[in-house]
Order: structure tokens, then C-alpha cells, then sequence
């Protein structure tokens, strides 16, 4: 005796609950792009369009396969669910090996696609053998950042921030000073602990390691103030290790080199070890090793 066929009510049934599905997936991308899982931020840098293009194909393609798979739950759900009156045991298959090839080979090809992206973009993103026009130390301490501007031969010593929660905090913070539309290389060290060197408006942070040096490359192409801060938990004030980054023009990048060097920041601030906020004496001359 065969299972009764689904009736008109059945059916009905399993067509609301494939547009319950549909439309719970639509408010799930609509909600997404408001609050940043599809960003679309304009390019600050000549990367975070690249990072951006990633990020939204990665996202596209695990919606589209997320609602596959409910779907498929939710059919399988309607269509094969116990029936009134009908005690008898479903089919037991043992193996389908189409089916199981099928399951197999799909995500290998999902995976292996994302992967090509992935690497692809990783190494155009981590790619310094370009020329910098610019090159800039950033060194992380406990608890704040020191910068060496090293072509000009300057820095500028951080000093840990007081969060007092009142206006005009922002303004006693490290900054850091690029110019627009050229290629900044960046050498990222640390002092003391493992800290993290990140702008959220640039798509991108760097560990910062004792002992090990990492080096990137970004172009500024938006001018403008953005925040900085440390991404790496690294004691008791970590949340207070926070800094500006300013995307000026070369003229007024210029300006702010020759302002440091007025005021006696001549030279390159060392690696020893030290939480002192006051560092020159570790201030090192022009040609002499810093690292």
C-alpha cells in the first residue's frame, strides 16, 4: 500500500514555507548591508576595495548556499513528515553514491574557489616590492604608540591616553600623519608585548610581534581623520592605547615633519624595551641602527 500523494492543502503548505524561507533570507541580506556584513564603504586606500570585493563575494556566495540548505531541510521536513494513519516504516537506503559524490564534491569546489580569491588578494594585498614614497616606523608599547618617521629623520613619542569620557580626548592622542595619493610603507614593531596595529576605516591590521618586524604598503586616497587603535588584548590599558591617523596633503605632511624637527624630535626612537613614556633617550641619529 503506497503513501496517500500529497493533497492541495500539502501543497499549499510547503509553498508558504518556501516564501517564509525566500523572505527571511531577502530580510536577512537587507539587514546585512545596513549594518556592514555588505559594506560599501568608499576606498580610503588603494586595498579596501579589493578587501571589500572579498568579503561581499564570500558573503554572497554563503547566502546563496544557506538558503539551499534550508530549503532543502524545510522540503524535506513538509514532504517526507510522519502521515496520519500511516504506521509504516519509511524506505531505509542504505548508500546513494551519486548523491554522496555530490556532497563531497561541491564544497571541495566552493572551498577551492574561495581559496583562489583569498590567496590571490592576500598576496596583492601583502605585495611591499613597489618603491614607497613614504616610510613610516610604528612601534607599539605598553601602552601607547611611538612613530619614526624614517625618510625625514623624525618621531613622535605616544603617551597613554586618559579615557576621562568627556569631550576633547581625541585630540591628546598619538597621530599619525600621511599624505595623500602616495605609496607609505609601513615597518610594524613592538616594545614589549604582542600588540596589533589597526585603522577599521582601512580594512586592514598587522600584528605587531617582539622581536619580528612586519612590513605593508597602503596608498591614502581619501583624506580625512580615522581612528587607530590596538586589536591585540596587551594588559591592564589596552583599551586606552588608541591613536589618529590624518590623510593630509604632501604640503601640510610637510609641515608637521618640520614642526616635529622644531621642536627637538630629531632622530629615531629605538626598540629596548621600556614602558617610560619619555623615550629620547633611546633616540637614536641619522644612520645609526635603530631596529
Amino acid at each position: 500500500m503506497s503513501s496517500p500523494k500529497p493533497t492541495r492543502r500539502r501543497r499549499t503548505v510547503l509553498g508558504i514555507s518556501t516564501l517564509v524561507v525566500t523572505a527571511l533570507t531577502l530580510s536577512g541580506c537587507a539587514t546585512g548591508v545596513e549594518n556592514g556584513a555588505l559594506p560599501s564603504t568608499p576606498e580610503i586606500t588603494n586595498q579596501t576595495g579589493r578587501i571589500i570585493d572579498l568579503w561581499n563575494h564570500s558573503w554572497i556566495a554563503l547566502l546563496i548556499v544557506g538558503a539551499i540548505t534550508w530549503s532543502l531541510m524545510l522540503w524535506s521536513v513538509v514532504v517526507y513528515r510522519k502521515r496520519k494513519d500511516d504506521d509504516r516504516l519509511p524506505v531505509q537506503t542504505r548508500a546513494n553514491i551519486p548523491l554522496e559524490l555530490m556532497y563531497t564534491a561541491v564544497p571541495f569546489i566552493m572551498i577551492a574557489v574561495l581559496f583562489r580569491w583569498t590567496v590571490t588578494d592576500i598576496a596583492e594585498i601583502k605585495d611591499v616590492s613597489a618603491e614607497p614614497d613614504v616610510t613610516i616606523q610604528m612601534i607599539g608599547k605598553q601602552w601607547a604608540w611611538d612613530i619614526n618617521y624614517v625618510d625625514d629623520n623624525v618621531y613622535s613619542a605616544g603617551v597613554q591616553a586618559t579615557l576621562t569620557g568627556k569631550e576633547g580626548v581625541e585630540e591628546t592622542l598619538p597621530t599619525l600623519y600621511l599624505p595623500v595619493d602616495e605609496r607609505v610603507e609601513f615597518i610594524i614593531d613592538s616594545r614589549d608585548v604582542v600588540h596589533s596595529f589597526w585603522v577599521p576605516a582601512f580594512l586592514y591590521k598587522q600584528d605587531m610581534i617582539p622581536g619580528h618586524t612586519n612590513v605593508f604598503q597602503i596608498i591614502p586616497t581619501k583624506e580625512g581623520t580615522y581612528q587607530g587603535k590596538c586589536a591585540e588584548l596587551c594588559g591592564e590599558y589596552h583599551s586606552a592605547m588608541l591613536f589618529n591617523v590624518k590623510v593630509v596633503d604632501r604640503e601640510e605632511y610637510d609641515a608637521y615633519v618640520q614642526s616635529l624637527r622644531d621642536a627637538g624630535f630629531e632622530g629615531q626612537l629605538g626598540l629596548d624595551y621600556s614602558r617610560q613614556q619619555d623615550l629620547k633617550t633611546s633616540v637614536t641619529t641619522e644612520g645609526e641602527d635603530h631596529s
